[in-house]
């Protein structure tokens, strides 16, 4: 299966949570692990990742928090893959790092290479303030659909 890690999908629901909110809004890690359904942990850590790739600023001590290092309109889904992932490869032929001793004219080879530059093409262009614009009716959906699953656990007693 080829798909996109967990903490890369947790890095995009952080930088989409910072897009949905007022431009230079600071907000907590433990508000978005909260509001987002994340562990703090994952988040600190990612947050961590966003920063050194300038997707991300934090400010520390009372008032602090994390905010957007540059307009949502200028972060790209394929800058937050690239920030934790390193790069989209769909084969290890691609990723610079091994070498085929039949790469030089592979017609699979330049069919991944295709299929990869097309993909990032995409994900170039899905910008964090058009993921926002739908992210409040979701985030609602989202939490309305956790808090029934909560509530139904807790409905649910071992005898």
């Amino acid at each position: 299966m080829i798909g996109i890690s967990r903490q890369t999908d947790y890095a995009a629901r952080l930088v989409l949570h910072l897009a949905a909110l007022e431009a230079d809004a600071r907000v907590s890690i433990a508000e978005i692990s909260k509001l987002r359904l994340l562990p703090v942990a994952f988040v600190r850590r990612l947050a961590g990742s966003l920063v050194k790739a300038g997707i991300l600023h934090t400010v520390r001590g009372t008032g602090g928090g994390i905010s957007l290092a540059r307009p949502a309109s200028e972060i790209s889904l394929l800058d937050v893959i690239e920030a934790v992932e390193g790069g989209i490869f769909l084969n290890q032929c691609l990723d610079g790092k091994h070498i085929c001793p039949l790469s030089n004219g592979c017609p699979v080879q330049a069919a991944w290479a295709a299929a990869t530059k097309a993909l990032e093409d995409h994900l170039a262009g899905v910008r964090f303030d058009a993921l926002a614009r739908d992210s409040e009716a979701h985030l609602a959906a989202h939490l309305s659909r956790h808090a029934a699953v909560r509530k139904a656990a807790s409905a649910c007693t071992v005898s």
